[in-house]
């Protein structure tokens, strides 16, 4: 345990961050997920609706530095690439 008084902050402040970027990150998995379920299911609307919904948090994870933006875009892509390769 740290004893330096500044040193007791930042874990704090760790600690804070690392539950927010967890948060993100669930919510990333989450609607990753839900535009696989679709695309299995074979609903391309929906699963196209759900890809501009996961490319707008990929976005939002890279601004605040959750993700870095290069993975950001992998995915997008990636993600984007199954579904035209579906369609």
């Amino acid at each position: 345990m740290a004893n330096i008084k500044s040193s007791i902050k930042r874990i704090g402040v760790t600690r804070r961050k690392t539950a927010a970027n967890k948060i993100v990150k669930s919510q990333l998995k989450t609607a990753i997920k839900r535009f696989e379920e679709a695309l299995m299911a074979g609903d391309i609307e929906e699963a196209r609706t759900r890809l501009r919904y996961v490319e707008k948090k990929l976005k939002q994870a890279a601004a605040k530095k959750v993700v870095h933006k290069s993975t950001a875009s992998r995915k997008v892509s990636r993600l984007a690439k199954r579904l035209n390769k579906a369609m």
